[in-house]
Parts: C-alpha cells; sequence; structure tokens
C-alpha cells in the first residue's frame, strides 16, 4: 500500500486544462481511424452486425 502511494506522489501532474487539450488534438488527429464514426470497410469488419440465425434442418 505504501509502495503505491510513494509510486502515485512521484508521477507528474498537470493541469486538467492543458490534459484535456492534449486528448481533444489526439482524438481530431485519429477519428479518421475511429470506425464508430466513420463506419466499417465490410459488414464482416462489424463486431456489432447482427448474426444470421441458425436454421437446422
Amino acid at each position: 500500500m505504501v509502495e503505491q502511494l510513494r509510486r502515485e506522489a512521484g508521477m507528474k501532474r498537470m493541469p486538467v486544462s492543458e490534459v484535456v487539450e492534449e486528448i481533444k488534438q489526439f482524438i481530431l488527429l485519429h477519428e479518421h481511424e475511429d470506425s464508430l464514426l466513420v463506419g466499417f470497410s465490410s459488414q464482416k469488419n462489424n463486431p456489432f452486425r447482427e448474426r444470421a440465425s441458425c436454421q437446422l434442418l
């Protein structure tokens, strides 16, 4: 427990306003890679697609 607190105390702290700006820049740079925003290249690549139902003969 004490070791964990020491590690956390040693971490570099940054103001939230700076971190938020960095996160926004990351999102803007990578939004073209986000399949939920731009869609999937094919339905096979979509893990959220509806699966075909099982039919028994």
